[in-house]
């Protein structure tokens, strides 16, 4: 009886011993973020192509990954726009096919960028972003 009262008493204490080693230590207190501060997160280009390329390509109503004039009108009309739709669509039409693509879309958009980066330093930061509505969002 005493012989086996020892080996519980050996095996409880080996596997005190073993779960004592495996327990993980305490998180690390959280940092703040820069949302969570109030700071805007920088912005690279590829950023700035895909959240701008995400709200345009909303136009391509049909799902054939371009827009057309007449989907580009729409759109225009839809959100208000400015100006003259067929203009702004003749700008961004590189190729002047009569339909604006993803790649039509990256290179308006990096000039765009390269407009706004004035240190040219490939990021935009909160003071190099315009106020106006359309300006690109920050982290959402």
């Amino acid at each position: 009886m005493i012989s086996r009262s020892i080996i519980v008493v050996t095996l409880s204490l080996q596997a005190v011993a073993a779960f004592a080693q495996t327990t993980t230590p305490p998180p690390a207190p959280p940092t703040a973020s820069p949302s969570a501060s109030g700071v805007k997160s920088d912005i690279t280009l590829a950023k700035f192509q895909k959240r701008r390329e995400k709200a345009i390509m909303a136009a391509d109503t049909d799902g054939d990954g371009k827009i057309s004039l007449l989907e580009w009108t729409a759109f225009q009309a839809k959100r208000n726009g400015k100006g003259d739709p067929a203009k702004s669509f003749a700008r961004i039409d590189s190729n002047h096919d009569g339909f604006i693509d993803r790649a039509e879309l990256d290179a308006f958009f990096a000039k765009r960028f390269a407009r706004l980066d004035k240190n040219a330093d490939g990021v935009l930061t909160a003071d190099e972003l315009p106020s106006h509505k359309t300006a690109p969002k920050q982290e959402q």
